[in-house]
């Protein structure tokens, strides 16, 4: 028998498998993008949209913190205090209310408009001490401004000052990789 015979004859069952293989492809990539949508998804959009323009940052950034933070629970609180959406301890919301004239009510974290708005400005307060570099953003958002600070001028956590090759504290360490992760699977998949 020769080759063009036998295609001939096995032309629909290739074709039958190459449909039935390209369906089993769609279903997969369908399913594991609606996983991910699921494990990750877009809530308080108009609020994240307003304040990552009004503060200039990626939303992104922002849809993967509260996931990190509050799994987007309004009423999270943390064993330390910190509460709502983005995980605000109250000094840092009335220190912020203060610094930028916001004339809030700080006290309503658990709000979710108050608790976006806040957690923002706070994110653009340390894009702008740490020039815009999201992972020392990140390292400081969780682990705190001063231990950034700190940890950037010992030799044994940074090289040059600017950046860190270690960062000490576990939890941190471990923030940072997470919230980077889902960066990235955010931007992959909702842009």
């Amino acid at each position: 028998m020769n080759k063009s015979s036998y295609f001939k004859r096995n032309l629909p069952k290739i074709l039958i498998s190459v449909l039935i293989l390209a369906v089993l492809i769609y279903i997969a990539f369908f399913w594991s993008n609606q996983e991910i949508k699921r494990r990750l998804p877009i809530k308080f959009e108009e609020q994240v949209k307003t304040y990552s323009r009004v503060y200039e940052l990626d939303e992104y950034l922002v849809y993967s913190i509260i996931c990190a933070e509050s799994g987007f629970d309004t009423d999270a609180q943390s064993h330390v205090g910190a509460k709502g959406l983005m995980q605000l301890m109250p000094e840092t919301a009335s220190w912020l209310n203060e610094k930028y004239k916001l004339n809030i009510d700080a006290t309503n974290l658990f709000d979710a408009e108050t608790n976006i708005m806040l957690g923002c400005c706070y994110l653009s307060y340390l894009m702008e001490r740490f020039d815009n570099d999201v992972s020392l953003v990140l390292a400081a958002y969780n682990g705190g401004e001063g231990n950034v600070k700190k940890w950037l001028n010992n030799d044994n956590y940074s090289i040059d000052g600017k950046t860190l090759k270690h960062i000490p504290y576990e939890e941190t360490r471990n923030y940072v990789k997470k919230v980077s992760t889902y960066y990235k699977i955010y931007k992959e998949i909702y842009s």
